[in-house]
């Protein structure tokens, strides 16, 4: 349990999906059941080229964990089964790059190294080659190990199922993928399994299915998503049909993709053919089957749909571009840097303008866009914060929202989106100061709004008590800022919205303290 937790920790601090930075998980307590007197050692083989390293010799079988961003985490988790003909695995393009693009579509991916049969040479793509000119003979050579995979496989489920909680994973979202050899291995899993290591969905791609005799499907078969293309060099791709077959016939849910070309082993390899993109089809199915919905929607997820969201990226309505270039010509931070990014609207954009050595002298970052609302700040969170890797954040918005600027306002919207940006910046290790909305009596491009400055102190305190259950700093502009009219007065604030210098000088000092508040851990 302590163990997983440490995974989970390390991950949501924004480790490297390098294989090297990965948390590797030992299935087995002590030697695996069955290969006990085995003493090889596992080794890599880099000379197949760039990005197509092989592992063989596995004699500890273990999964190698990749876990998505909190914010994006959809709770379905894969097992992904490297292929090799249970002598080698290709942990680039059947492994790890597989997983880093499930990452991307919010599922944890555990890359399995399940048990090979041993190789004799330090070449063992050059020692396997032969042996694939003789099918029978290298499936008798391989009945051993096979049994042993399989048993990995379950057990890798089995690992996962149990600490879903701490990995955090639904328990009845777990599947398996695996390719050509991976793929017998995961079809294998299917076949036979008990509760503990059932798996929810399979995914066998080019798989290598007759070594398990005539296919009898289970009364409560997973549902498969299965691909292949009809150019196998392998002549895999009867394997493929006649696997969708059986599921169909057995009354079990089943998609196939077969292909015209993409050979055998295309994997996550670019050829310029439809077999590019074998993955984006998978995951239309799983969305198919509900497994890509977000544990922890946003506001905006939540009120717009996928196609709305997608739309408003499209047409750069966060205003992406405002800063990308400047974003690009930050230095590198140095050890021990406290840097600090001030979010937010035109308050904020004229801050930096006004007292440009506040922001210098504090290593501050104003990430301001005049007229933004809280879910156009949300959707540049990543970008202008996160990507900054800031020890703080300090998130100034609402008042737009208030505004209606882009649309009715809705204080539960706008503290949703408030709240993901607070999430997903403690998920990155960032310290997070909300500060108030400022006070206004009304707003000189909206005078038909009503009601300015008591929904502005409304939703102060229901911010101000989200800060507190979050435990972040809370700072409060509105009271230091405030006329007897709950607005600004003129010299503060011209408008009566956005502060002249006099004001920011009053702003200062309390953006200081917070940071600093922030910067303790109080």
């Amino acid at each position: 349990m302590k163990k997983a937790f440490l995974i989970v920790a390390a991950l949501l601090l924004g480790a490297s999906l390098e294989s090297q930075a990965q948390q590797v998980i030992p299935l087995y307590e002590g030697k695996a059941p069955g290969s006990e007197n085995w003493t090889w050692t596992e080794k890599e083989y880099a000379n197949n080229g760039p990005k197509n390293r092989v592992i063989y010799n596995v004699v500890q079988p273990t999964l190698t964990v990749y876990l998505p961003k909190p914010e994006m985490a959809t709770g379905t988790a894969i097992i992904v089964a490297p292929g090799g003909a249970f002598h080698i695995l290709s942990i680039d393009n059947e492994g790890i790059e597989v997983a880093k693009w499930l990452n991307s579509k919010g599922i944890a991916a555990f890359v399995l190294k399940y048990r090979l049969v041993r190789s004799m040479t330090d070449n063992p793509v050059a020692e396997l080659m032969p042996k694939m000119q003789d099918f029978k003979k290298l499936d008798e050579i391989n009945a051993p190990v096979v049994e042993m995979a399989v048993a990995d496989g379950k057990k890798a489920i089995e690992y996962v199922r149990s600490h879903a909680k701490e990995l955090d994973i639904l328990p009845n979202q777990i599947g398996i993928m695996g390719f050509s050899a991976g793929g017998a291995l995961t079809l294998g899993v299917a076949l036979s399994y008990t509760a503990a290591n059932r798996p929810d969905f399979i995914a066998p791609i080019y798989p290598k299915t007759d070594i398990f005799g005539p296919l009898k499907v289970p009364a409560d078969a997973p549902p498969a998503w299965i691909c292949a293309a009809s150019d196998d060099q392998l002549g895999f791709a009867p394997h493929a049909t006649a696997l969708y077959d059986a599921w169909i016939g057995a009354k079990k849910i089943a998609e196939l993709h077969m292909y015209q070309k993409g050979g055998h082993g295309f994997g996550m390899n670019k050829q310029k053919i439809p077999t590019d993109t074998w993955y984006e089809r998978f995951g239309e199915w799983m969305k198919l089957q509900g497994l890509l919905k977000k544990l922890r929607p946003s506001a905006l997820e939540l009120k717009y749909s996928e196609e709305q969201i997608a739309n408003f990226e499209r047409n750069d309505w966060a205003n992406f571009r405002r800063y990308s270039e400047a974003n690009k010509k930050l230095p590198a931070l140095k050890e021990g840097e406290n840097r600090v990014v001030f979010l937010g609207n035109s308050i904020t954009e004229g801050w930096v303008r006004a007292q440009p050595d506040f922001f210098a002298k504090g290593n501050y970052i104003g990430r301001g866009i005049s007229g933004q609302t809280s879910p156009q700040a949300l959707l540049r969170f990543r970008p202008d914060v996160v990507d900054l890797k800031p020890k703080v954040v300090v998130i100034n918005i609402g008042i737009n929202d208030i505004a209606e600027n882009t649309g009715p306002y809705n204080p539960e919207f706008t503290l949703g989106n408030i709240a993901s940006m607070v999430e997903i910046a403690k998920a990155n290790g960032i310290k997070v100061v909300l500060a108030s909305v400022h006070p206004a009596y009304e707003f000189p491009w909206r005078k038909d709004i009503s009601d300015v400055p008591n929904k502005i102190i409304r939703f102060n305190e229901r911010l101000k008590q989200y800060a507190q259950s979050q435990g972040v700093v809370y700072l409060d502009y509105h009271s230091a800022m405030k006329d007897s009219r709950n607005g600004m007065a003129p010299d503060i604030a011209e408008d009566g919205v956005h502060p002249t210098l006099k004001g920011y000088q009053i702003m200062a000092p309390l953006a200081e303290a917070a940071i600093a508040t922030a910067l303790k851990g109080k």
